[in-house]
């Protein structure tokens, strides 16, 4: 995205407009937290790297597929929220339209889960890919791996939020256990994300 066209969609972010919104912002940061890591990657290449550079390259190309992943949930969530907005303006004038608007409005909250939690999951694979560039990748670099470790944090922690805004309207509990579940996942790959950091600080003290 140029800075032409990220000046838009900031535009397009800062409008009071429901969309792009948070779910959106938690993609953008996991797609630029695989990109900066993705960096780290080619920079531990060449013949100076040889003993990691074969992994170095299988790690820059999930690197990429998560960042493209990361883009793709930035319109997903975009959809499956406006999809919540038209369940909740159905008509209730009636019990039956009542009863099809409350499935329509629990069916569209729990499909509004789905982008958020594959944001977590996608957050914490990038952070597992980051535990191994802090001890393996360029140390001249080494900086930018806790950047990318910061950015995939946000992605998590705003991605548990978008999760827990629908959950806290689903009345089935069964999923509700599911989501909280997934909450604890993300939570777990939050502290893993501080521990990157965290070495990363080491490093560069002890340097």
């Amino acid at each position: 995205m140029h800075a032409i066209e990220m000046s838009g969609w900031l535009e397009e972010l800062a409008a009071k407009s429901p969309t792009p919104g948070g779910g959106a912002v938690a993609a953008l940061s996991l797609a630029i937290s695989a990109a900066q890591l993705g960096m780290v990657a080619a920079y531990t290449t060449g013949q100076k790297w040889q003993d990691v550079e074969a992994r170095m390259n299988i790690i820059g190309f999930e690197l990429s597929k998560i960042r493209s992943q990361g883009l793709g949930l930035i319109d997903e969530d975009a959809a499956a929220f406006n999809t919540v907005g038209s369940a909740y303006k159905l008509p209730k004038d009636t019990d039956v339209e009542k009863s099809k608007r409350k499935l329509a409005i629990q069916t569209a909250l729990l499909n509004a889960t789905k982008p958020p939690i594959k944001t977590a999951l996608l957050a914490a694979n990038t952070i597992a890919l980051a535990v191994e560039l802090a001890e393996k990748g360029n140390p001249n670099v080494i900086s930018d791996v806790a950047v990318g470790a910061s950015l995939a944090k946000a992605a998590l922690e705003s991605a548990i939020i978008n999760i827990e805004i629908n959950m806290f309207s689903i009345e089935d509990e069964t999923i509700r256990s599911k989501l909280i579940a997934s909450i604890e996942d993300a939570t777990d790959a939050i502290q893993d994300a501080d521990g990157v950091i965290e070495n990363v600080r080491d490093k560069m003290e002890n340097s």
